[in-house]
């Protein structure tokens, strides 16, 4: 595959991503695809879609876990319901992100990304620990279909997450990094985070974003490709220094208008493909 294929964050039945219907409208050649529900993670599903993918010449390049009871709504909703760091819910999801493993080894997919959640930033917390071994415990089942796992990037400086991954230990675990997500959150300036924690990205989001007036405290605003203050351009011409030759996975998260979701993607897809053409 050439470098930076053009991509779409999509769906089967989640709400999450664009729609099934529209991967083939977008004309794009990869996918990243957030898991199906529970009853439809099943080796015949995983089957089913595959066929379809391949008849539409499309390449599936990650599967993504989400789970019932998170919410967005606001950053402290996040800390309290996102990924494997809420204690009550830890093991039911780690069980359910192994199945997601599995569906994903069906439909020939060697990539498996979530949210983890807000990680302690001081690795002396007690709530840290066993954030590191059920993330670890993931790694090796991920390892034993021949996967990475990627953490997607947001909630953490890149120094945590660094750390984080330092603790982990596990060759696998690797970054999905998103620029948006760093001012959305406000974590830390995208370019900058890019460049500190560039050896373990193998996976990307092209999405864009605002400052909120309260950095950490209020979320940013998402706002279409290239109209926010991640500098789509810096951030290509970024990976291109990093080396990063992957898909340009395009997520832009307005489920509740899909036409204006389609032509916003549509329009990122122009961007994309103007400046790809000029950075390689």
């Amino acid at each position: 595959m050439e470098s930076w294929p053009i991509g779409v964050f999509a769906s089967v039945d989640a709400g999450l991503g664009v729609a099934w219907d529209v991967i083939e409208q977008l004309g794009v050649p990869t996918i990243q695809l957030h898991a199906p529900h529970g009853d439809k993670r099943t080796q015949q599903t995983a089957q089913t879609l595959r066929s379809q993918l391949d008849a539409m010449g499309v390449q599936c390049t990650a599967v993504f876990g989400g789970f019932d009871g998170e919410s967005y709504a606001d950053i402290p909703t996040v800390v309290r319901t996102v990924g494997l760091v809420p204690p009550e819910t830890r093991e039911s999801r780690l069980a359910e992100m192994m199945q997601i493993s599995d569906f994903a080894h069906w439909l020939g997919c060697d990539t498996v990304a979530l949210h983890l959640g807000f990680i302690p930033h001081d690795p002396t917390d007690p709530d840290y620990a066993p954030i590191v071994d059920v993330t670890r415990r993931l790694c090796d089942h991920c390892q034993s279909h021949g996967q990475f796992l990627h953490l997607e990037t947001g909630q953490e400086t890149a120094d945590g997450l660094l750390e984080f991954i330092a603790q982990v230990d596990r060759e696998n675990l690797k970054i999905n990094f998103d620029p948006a997500n760093m001012i959305l959150y406000g974590t830390g300036e995208p370019i900058e985070a890019l460049q500190s924690v560039a050896e373990h990205v193998r996976s990307i989001h092209c999405k864009d974003g605002t400052w909120s007036d309260h950095p950490g405290d209020t979320w940013g605003a998402e706002v279409p490709l290239g109209e926010g203050d991640v500098n789509i351009r810096k951030y290509l011409e970024t990976l291109k220094e990093i080396g990063y030759t992957g898909p340009l996975t395009i997520e832009r998260e307005i489920p509740q208008d899909p036409e204006r979701q389609k032509a916003e993607i549509s329009h990122a897809i122009q961007l994309l493909t103007q400046l790809r053409s000029e950075i390689l």
